[in-house]
Formats: structure tokens, sequence, C-alpha cells
């Protein structure tokens, strides 16, 4: 098979992100643009990835360390074309080149198949038409419809200017014949930059065929150079996954008001609703209802249990049948049996929960292992953390823990244990006893209570 090479340009600024942060570093769906453009150029199988780096280069490598791909530096940043002389001395004159943009994270694989497919003996470029292509590179054409060459913005006519076909910045081409039109590539223009686009003016003076790939969808080569056109890719790729997710069956109150930042994997007749995000890897089991303004990441949740509105779950297990919320919290190492129930304003961390427990309101269960069939009060708190290491709390079968109860790690209540509300528990209790640990309660019959000095007083 002819070898293929990706280069990826991604040395540029982003000025207009008014950002100290480089511009390919910027996130849509959780990951930076770069990351984007390297998996849609890795589902090719090239032989190899190149990525041209420049502005914050360091911060740009380190936010992709062990990535696999070539990094090429661009020293010293002179436009798009000398952008690409930095990466051709690496590849075989034989190779195909693809040549991509950094900072388009919504191009699709088949329209990159489609490009290296067309080049041939001359260069294929992706175009689209806008109804205002402002600020774009015009496509210019002859009598007979051939692509002849790219104008820029700041070099076009006004004749040139309301022509609505715009060159996408996607090419592919033999790595020789890029090598040898380059050589030739000047910068005598408004920006004294040399211009990637100048290739195709070349290419087609030489009588090499240029072949346009339209875009069937304009966002998928819409780059990214304001917060603005930032955001707009964002709803754009949220969109186009809110689509995939009713498309399998599940339930969207708002398909533009959800959030998928990672995988999401869902079962049958799930449903979520408002401004929910999902991170990292999450599987909702069959039935599972996601209430609104919750945020899920690196979450598995069994068939039929519900997450009630403002909770957050992060790096947690939920067992089929329980119930979450509303404004719950698990953390990272919450694992819920079958059945369980984590109320309004309840935190779970490193924790497991037996079937059939529940902790409905105002507590905290950190460093915890709770039986099955606890009750826990509310303003029950673990406390797990002594300043140097964390300790486990046990909590076997069947007890109840009144209200506003604090176990002091480390400490186990014994099976069927009853602790009385407002009890300090500091050491084991025996099975199937009532524990009490408060201090005397006392009135002083002739207290009388501070008077408040009159205003202005002394």
């Amino acid at each position: 098979m002819p070898l293929l090479h990706v280069v990826i340009l991604a040395a540029g600024q982003g000025k207009r992100m008014h950002s100290a942060l480089p511009k390919v570093l910027h996130r849509i769906a959780g990951r930076p643009l770069l990351a984007h453009t390297i998996h849609a150029a890795r589902s090719l199988k090239p032989d190899c990835i190149h990525v041209v780096y420049g502005h914050g280069g360091a911060e740009v490598r380190a936010a992709f360390e062990g990535a696999d791909v070539e990094w090429v530096e661009q020293k010293r940043r002179l436009g798009t074309g000398h952008a690409l002389m930095q990466a051709l001395p690496r590849i075989p004159r034989a190779a195909t080149v693809l040549v991509l943009n950094g900072d388009v994270p919504l191009v699709r694989s088949e329209m990159l198949r489609k490009l290296v497919r067309s080049a041939g003996k001359g260069i294929a470029i992706a175009t689209s038409d806008l109804s205002d292509a402002t600020g774009c590179g015009r496509v210019l054409r002859d009598a007979k419809g051939r692509v002849q060459r790219i104008v820029e913005q700041k070099d076009a006519t006004r004749a040139e200017l309301a022509i609505r076909e715009w060159y996408a910045g996607f090419l592919a081409g033999n790595a020789s014949r890029l090598a040898g039109w380059l050589a030739k590539v000047a910068n005598r223009n408004a920006q004294k930059e040399y211009y990637l686009t100048d290739l195709i003016r070349i290419a087609a003076a030489s009588a090499a065929p240029v072949v346009a790939v339209k875009a069937t969808e304009r966002m998928e080569v819409a780059g990214v150079n304001s917060r603005e056109e930032l955001a707009i890719l964002e709803r754009a790729y949220q969109n186009g996954q809110a689509k995939k997710l009713l498309a399998a069956g599940v339930a969207l109150a708002d398909l533009w008001r959800v959030d998928v930042r990672g995988e999401l994997a869902c079962g049958q007749d799930v449903s979520i609703d408002l401004n929910c995000v999902f991170e990292g890897k999450v599987r909702l089991g069959d039935r599972v209802k996601i209430g609104p303004n919750c945020v899920l990441r690196n979450v598995t949740i069994a068939a039929d249990s519900e997450v009630l509105a403002f909770s957050l779950l992060e790096e947690a297990e939920v067992g089929p049948g329980c119930r979450v919320g509303p404004y719950a919290r698990l953390r990272p190492g919450a694992k819920l049996a079958k059945g369980v129930h984590i109320g309004n304003f309840v935190e779970v961390k490193a924790s497991r929960i037996g079937a059939g427990s529940k902790a409905n309101h105002l507590s905290y269960i950190g460093d915890a292992e709770v039986g099955n069939g606890v009750n826990i009060g509310a303003g029950t708190i673990t406390c797990n953390y002594d300043g140097v290491a964390k300790h486990r709390t046990v909590i076997e079968d069947g007890s109840f823990i009144g209200s506003d109860a604090t176990l002091v790690a480390p400490v186990r209540i014994g099976k069927g244990s009853y602790i009385g509300a407002g009890s300090t528990i500091s050491r084991d209790t025996p099975a199937g006893q009532l524990t009490l640990a408060r201090a005397r309660q006392l009135s002083i019959p002739r207290w009388t209570p501070p008077k408040r000095k009159p205003a202005g007083g002394k």
C-alpha cells in the first residue's frame, strides 16, 4: 500500500482568543482541539503523523506527552507554507501527504479519506460554500470550472470577495511534487508570509490537476480563531452527540442542552433531563433516569437507578434500583449496592454502601464499610481523617445511626446496633444494643441572660 504521512499544522498563537493558552490546547468536549485532529488522522492508519508546533511549544508537547506523533518545530513562524517546509524533509518522497490544521476539531475521517483518494498526480483540496465567507481564502476557478488558485481575504479584490466557495485549509498530494511546488512559493503578499495556498496556483500553472472536495457539512471544516467560534463548534459537536443518543433510543429533554465530554454508553429506555454533563467513561444501564443539572464523571450506573437534580457523581459505581440526590455527591471510590438511597446534601467518598441502606439527609460518609439495611440519620458524619492518615469506619448490617451522630474512626458499629441521636462514638459498639455518648443535659434555674447596653451608652 502507498505510504501516507499526515502533517498537522499547530504552530499558531491564536491572538483573537485573547488567551495565554496556545490555541490548539483550547477545548471542545473536554479535549484539546489538537486531540480531535490527531484522532481523525489516526482513523486513516497513516504511517506517521507529524505535528508542526511553535507558539507555546513546550506546553503543547507536554499536553500530548507519550502521544504517537513526530514533533516538528517551526522556530520562525513565517506562514503555513513555511510550516509544511519544516516537515517535508522527514517524509519519503513517494508518500502521499495529507495536510491538516490543528484547530479544526470536527473533521470526519470520510472527508479525509476522500481527499487522499482524490490527490492523484496533483492536489486535492477541501472546500465549502458559505453565504458569508468573510475572513476565508476564496477559491478561484476558470471559465471551465477548474480550480486555478486561492486568494486570501487580505489580498482579494472586491469581485473576488464576492465568491462564496472558500478553501478549508486541508490538502493532499505527493510529497515530491509538494516539495517542488513549495520551492517556488514566495512571500509577496500583505502579510509577508509563505502561504500554503500558493501551492494551488503553482500546481495549476504546471497543468497538474487540482481537485476540490466539498464538505457536505460546513462545520466539519470550520476552524477556531475566536472564543465565539469555539463556543459555536462546541454546540455543534454536542448537538451531533445528542442526535446519536436519540438515534440509539435515549430520551433527551433537549438535544441542545446536554454535553458529552468523553464516552457515554446507554442501555434501553434511558432518560436524560436538561443541562447534564458526562465526562470520561459513563455507562448507564436500562431504564436509568438522570435528572436536570447533573454531572457524571467516570461513572457506572446499573439498571433502574435514578439520579435526581443537581447531583455530582465521579469515579463511582451505582448498583441497580438506587436513588441518588437531589444535591448529592458521590466522590471517587463510592460504591452503592442494590436499592441504596443517598439523599439531599449527602456526600459519599471511598465507601461501600450495602444493599437497601439509606442516608437520606445532610451526611458525610467517608472511608466506610456500610452493611445491608443500615439507616444513617441526618447530620451523621464519619470522622475519617486525623490530620495525618485516613481511618475506616465499619457499620454492620441492620444498624440504625441516629441523627447528628459523630463516628470517630477507626471504629466498628456492631450488627443491629442503635446509636442515639447526638452521640459521639469513638469505641466499637456491641451488636444489637443501644449506645449513647452524650454530655449530661443541665438546666440552670437562676441563670439570667446578659443585658445589652443601651445604644450610645458607655
